[in-house]
């Protein structure tokens, strides 16, 4: 494996992103074999000060931004700005994620650096896109969660609830980093044949819009929905279990492993249309047998039968189902605090490898290499670090 190249190597990338978007894209290229230079300001991206802190380096930190090199430029100053032009020439692509028009005002939108780099691929990764009456509305994912509808469609299936949830896990954020990846290889797969790179412009909003399957259908039509939400959990007597009936066979496999053959030729849920309006009665009658049971029974009643299940488990005993070892779903990374775990990447190559991280650069650590790289003189490099 150690012979082999990675799917990106020789790409290179510039990586202006923060906080979890863009420094998510950009750390799964470097997976891939991309070398991804992290343009920091002088203090630093936040990340750096969120916890879990050991020593003052960051994990959350750390996660993100493994494997790319850190350089740091203060941006307001002309030529950390002629700097970066410079760098420009020298990379396939950038990737930034501040508000729409902050590029543009430093001097460093497409438009321009385009023109010294023809080949460039620019991804901006925003709220909500770079063109409309919204464009320049400050946003997060949380304020994107509750501005596409989606933590109100959450609410929708928490039966008795009237406030929406917290927020702590930031869905819009990965999943428009995981589409900016997408759209920058599609990118780079073009410029194979135009020979030309290209803007990618990246909505949060319009991601999560577009994770809504049945709920932005429901918003064009008249649609009537069950009496109880079709994946919910089912209990036991001593906690709960997921499972999903997405087609008739698992209906009838789970009808078999709960005794309840009788459901098939049941008026109310023998045709799918119908078992959807009664999916309350049918759960009603299902924890019959459910609750006499512990989550263990439950779950191995249901399997031997062939439904997808599962009990819900807390993270860190997911992360100690023997399945992760197997696949390498973690991996070690390493930054002045010490060793520890973090996600690889969900996917694998059969014909090259990935490596994520090991190293988390300190701040600015390679800012000199990388700007003698790119040929600027040494007195302007030392101008450039004091």
């Amino acid at each position: 494996m150690t012979d082999m190249t990675r799917p990106l190597d020789g790409l290179r990338i510039l990586d202006f992103s923060t906080t979890i978007a863009g420094p998510h894209c950009s750390r799964l290229l470097a997976d891939m074999g991309a070398d991804v230079v992290k343009v920091e300001s002088p203090e630093g991206d936040l990340m750096r000060s969120r916890p879990v802190q050991r020593d003052g380096f960051s994990t959350m930190f750390g996660q993100l931004n493994a494997g790319k090199k850190s350089i740091v430029l203060d941006l307001k100053k002309p030529e950390a700005v002629a700097a970066i032009k410079k760098l420009a020439t020298t990379v396939d692509i950038l990737v930034e994620n501040y508000r729409p028009g902050v590029m543009k005002r430093l001097g460093l939108d497409y438009a321009e650096l385009s023109r010294v780099n023809p080949r460039l691929i620019y991804c901006a990764i925003s709220g909500y896109g770079q063109t409309g009456p919204g464009a320049g509305r400050p946003a997060y994912a949380p304020v994107i969660h509750a501005s596409t509808g989606y933590d109100m469609a959450h609410l929708f299936y928490q039966q008795g609830r009237q406030r929406p949830d917290n927020c702590g896990i930031f869905v819009a954020d990965y999943a428009s980093g995981a589409y900016a990846m997408g759209a920058i290889l599609a990118a780079v797969h073009q410029r194979h044949a135009t020979g030309k790179g290209q803007m990618v412009d990246v909505s949060m909003f319009e991601t999560l819009v577009g994770m809504l399957l049945g709920e932005v259908n429901r918003a064009q039509f008249d649609f009537e929905m069950p009496s109880r939400p079709m994946y919910g959990p089912i209990e036991a007597s001593d906690g709960y279990v997921m499972l999903a009936t997405a087609s008739e066979k698992t209906f009838q496999d789970m009808a078999t492993a709960a005794g309840r053959r009788d459901w098939l030729t049941d008026p109310r849920f023998e045709k799918y249309q119908d078992r959807r309006m009664n999916w309350g009665l049918l759960v009603d009658e299902l924890e019959e047998w459910s609750k006499k049971l512990s989550v263990q029974e439950v779950v191995a009643a249901l399997e031997k039968q062939g439904v997808p299940c599962s009990p819900y488990v807390t993270v860190t005993e997911a992360l100690q189902d023997p399945q992760v070892e197997h696949r390498g779903s973690l991996c070690t990374i390493e930054d002045g605090g010490g060793s520890y775990k973090s996600p690889a990447p969900p996917f694998r190559f059969s014909g090259s490898p990935l490596q994520s991280g090991p190293k988390v650069a300190a701040l600015g650590e390679d800012t000199k290499t990388v700007l003698a790289q790119a040929g600027l003189p040494p007195s302007e490099i030392e101008a450039l670090v004091k």
